[in-house]
């Protein structure tokens, strides 16, 4: 149990340089840039990120050992599977991108109209960015963490709190530890007149993040739910604006609420119709361009029936909404190197798809001791027995893999 406490802390502090992450965790440098030389802000932004990163992750954990115990094979990053969530978190990123271009303000006060404020909203933004931090990490899964949350889905629950909690306080250890130590902070440059402008770049991330669970919803529930989305996100910026210009009305001592009130008549039109859109779509995304050969659609029966014939079987765990997926398919697995070692050796490709709910692929994941994707699995010529692959690739770690599978010196 320690060692996988201390693997899942270890796997946090790394997780918050996965390329998921960086759009909220951006958020949280800016954060802590506003509050160079007051010791007391920096401190309260750090544990409020903290607390935020704590408590989502509790409650994540929670749902998932819940819905484990009652049956269901599902394992890390399983709310993304759902095209209603995909479709609600990309809303709160554009949301987030809005506000962080200045079209309307979260915490205003009437004395620091189109300013940063630190005040006591400072602690609720803060808690807010560390649960939302959570949120969009759980498409990677980064070293060490995903054998701990293998590890922490087959303990009591008790057991597997603690490690969930373990890897909350390594993911949120680096800014907290940041905020704690003024001397630490000190590496960070001084607050000016340029974090206005840094305020206003670190949107662009966050529309990123946007395009991204855009394209995911795509290919999770097609283009009926894509259209829908779209024009929820129109909805979402023209309300954000009416929002915006109340505000400013507001503190102007002009007439405001008529303004408000079509902000939350236009947020009551953006939520109703993605519950009855947003359904997963049958067809099954697979990218024929991964390999020379068309991939095959991976069982646990294809793969039964297909050992032991001589030739060796890559099995690609995957989901579009797996970032690392997506890299360690652009930089290994679509390589001419992988291509041509996967010809000569006779590899079957399998690609075991969980953009959607797939149980059979979590119950793999169980069954390999990973908590969550990408999880590639070699099954050697022989019928010999499986060899796991590091979850970030190279090509050269495959072309190894597939040589010693047919028994090849490399």
């Amino acid at each position: 149990m320690l060692t996988a406490m201390l693997a899942a802390f270890v796997g946090g502090i790394i997780l918050n340089l996965m390329p998921c992450v960086f759009p909220v965790i951006s958020l949280k440098a800016f954060g802590l840039l506003r509050h160079q030389g007051d010791k007391r802000g920096a401190r309260s932004e750090g544990l409020a990120f903290m607390l935020g990163v704590i408590l989502a992750m509790m409650a994540l954990a929670g749902v998932l050992l819940a819905a484990r115990a009652g049956g269901a094979a599902i394992g890390w990053g399983f709310q993304l599977q759902s095209p209603l969530v995909i479709a609600v978190l990309s809303l709160v990123i554009l949301g987030a991108a809005l506000n962080l271009l200045g079209v309307f303000e979260v915490g205003l006060s009437v004395q620091r109209v189109g300013e940063l404020s630190i005040g006591r909203g400072a602690f609720v933004r803060s808690s807010l960015t560390g649960v939302l931090a959570i949120v969009v990490a759980t498409p990677c899964s980064a070293p060490f963490m995903a054998g701990a949350v293998g590890y922490a889905l087959v303990q009591p629950p008790a057991v597997a709190l603690a490690i969930f909690f373990a890897l909350a306080l390594g993911f949120a250890a680096p800014f907290t530890l940041l905020s704690l130590f003024p001397a630490l902070a000190k590496i960070l440059p001084r607050p000016g007149a340029w974090m206005d402008v840094l305020k206003r770049g670190l949107a662009f991330p966050m529309l990123g993040a946007y395009a991204w669970l855009v394209w995911v919803l795509s290919q999770q529930a097609g283009t009926a739910a894509l259209g829908t989305l779209l024009a929820c996100s129109v909805a979402l910026g023209f309300a954000a604006w009416l929002y915006g210009m109340g505000q400013r009305r507001r503190y102007a001592g002009k007439g405001h609420r008529m303004l408000f009130a079509a902000t939350a008549a236009l947020a009551v039109a953006i939520i109703a119709p993605l519950p009855g859109v947003m359904k997963p779509s049958s067809t099954l995304s697979v990218d024929p361009q991964t390999v020379s050969a068309a991939p095959i659609v991976w069982t646990p029966q294809t793969v039964s029936d297909r050992r032991g014939q001589g030739k060796p079987i890559f099995v690609n765990f995957t989901a579009s909404w797996c970032i690392t997926c997506q890299v360690n398919d652009r930089t290994s697995l679509s390589t001419q190197a992988v291509k041509q070692a996967m010809a000569k050796t006779g590899t079957y490709y399998m690609v075991a798809d969980s953009t959607k709910f797939n149980p059979d692929v979590d119950d793999a994941l169980s069954q390999f001791g990973q908590g969550g994707l990408p999880l590639y699995v070699v099954y050697p010529a022989d019928g010999g027995s499986p060899v796991v692959l590091p979850q970030v690739l190279t090509p050269d770690i495959v072309v190894n893999a597939l040589n010693k599978a047919t028994g090849k010196k490399t």
